[in-house]
């Protein structure tokens, strides 16, 4: 069995994931590629993600990909989870899943809409009336926003309460309810958003716009075969746990799917983790040493659910307590700090271990070019973490 320490972990790290600056490019769907896909639950962790793994792209060029040359797409996939996907991969995301995804979204809406009593008749047959109203809607106008399709169909203004008993619960129309389902079953997808790339209200429009053909059908075996092996590129070696994890499948499903990979096994530190046999051999490490500011969420933190190996003793000030991190500093494959940005604008950070002089001036060259790329946006993080509450205090 080969032994794969941390050192060459780190270094497969920053090269895959573009944080070498030699391996950096402008080519944004290049960098969405080299990370299997974007977390954009937080809006802003997509343009952020891209500009610390590039040279000079703008959020402009974000922009671009995402809503000229529609590129990338944005949807719900593992552990419904918002992600941003390079095109080529939403078959494989779609039946792998987001299929199930939205099985049982819409089973958990139906039976809200069943426990509120607000409708006559069956629940299943009138959801499906109601999205059938809202994608024919949706095709007419080519693009609209969640009140203007309520607008077209009267039944999205329909009010439920998902939670009577609770204290802060409201009752809410179900046009997100059918809008999420929709966009689940592949059938629309989130477009270029109200406001600047901060902002999270989407207008949507048909898949065809994104995919003129659709999504193309792909069988569940294949499709997670297709994942697993784009995440073991960019991600492994690892333990079958984290592969577990980051798809949110269950622990059979996962075996299942290893199975039809050529994989090795190779010794982590003791710990037995698999690779693609045709990745076997070690990745040199960056000729320079390095230096990145990653945003809130990012998906290099994100990517494993066992990260001691570079994350060290620091996890307690850059996560929350639902295991999101915040904003996290880099040197050389390890997390050594965290930033922030301030209400007036300014990056400010923190380290927590000592790095050296070398990469001090490093790390203040980030920050810069950080803040330049913010400009005049301010961005809070949607999920707000230890550290950088204290720098922002």
């Amino acid at each position: 069995m080969r032994s794969i320490d941390a050192a060459e972990r780190r270094a497969r790290l920053a090269v895959r994931h573009r944080l070498a600056n030699d391996s950096r490019t402008d080519d944004v769907v290049e960098v969405v590629r080299s990370l299997v896909v974007l977390h954009a639950t937080d809006p802003a962790t997509v343009y952020l993600s891209v500009g610390a793994r590039s040279h000079a792209a703008t959020p402009a060029h974000v922009e671009k990909a995402l809503y000229d040359d529609r590129a990338l797409v944005r949807m719900l996939a593992m552990r419904r989870t918002m992600f941003i996907a390079p095109v080529e991969l939403v078959p494989a995301l779609q039946a792998s899943c987001a299929n199930a995804l939205a099985h049982k979204q819409r089973r958990a809406y139906g039976r809200y809409i069943e426990q509120a009593g607000v409708i006559d008749g069956d629940v299943a047959t009138w959801l499906a009336e109601v999205e059938a109203e809202t994608h024919a809607a949706l095709l007419a106008r080519g693009l609209a926003t969640g009140a203007q399709l309520s607008k077209d169909v009267p039944r999205l203004r329909t009010q439920v309460n998902a939670a009577p008993d609770k204290a802060y619960s409201r009752p809410t129309n179900i046009t997100t309810w059918v809008l999420v389902t929709l966009g689940c079953e592949g059938r629309i997808v989130r477009g270029r958003p109200n406001g600047s790339w901060t902002s999270s209200q989407y207008s949507w429009a048909p898949v065809e716009s994104w995919l003129p053909d659709g999504v193309a059908a792909l069988s569940v075996e294949q499709a997670r075969a297709e994942l697993v092996r784009k995440w073991l590129y960019a991600f492994g070696p690892a333990p079958v746990s984290d592969i577990k994890w980051w798809t949110g499948w269950t622990l059979g499903e996962v075996r299942a799917t290893l199975a039809e990979l050529d994989l090795v096994e190779v010794d982590l530190d003791g710990t037995v983790g698999v690779l693609l046999a045709e990745d076997i051999d070690p990745v040199a490490p960056p000729e320079q040493p390095w230096a990145a500011l990653l945003p809130a969420l990012d998906p290099t933190p994100m990517g494993w659910q066992s990260r001691d190996w570079y994350l060290g003793p620091h996890a307690p000030a850059l996560f929350d307590r639902n295991g999101n991190i915040g904003p996290s500093i880099w040197c050389d494959g390890r997390i050594v700090g965290g930033w922030a940005q301030r209400k007036d604008s300014e990056i400010v950070h923190r380290l927590l271990e000592d790095v050296g002089s070398e990469h001090v001036a490093l790390i203040e060259r980030e920050v810069a070019k950080t803040a330049a790329w913010y400009g005049d946006i301010r961005a809070i993080p949607r999920f707000r973490t230890p550290l950088e509450r204290e720098l922002t205090a």
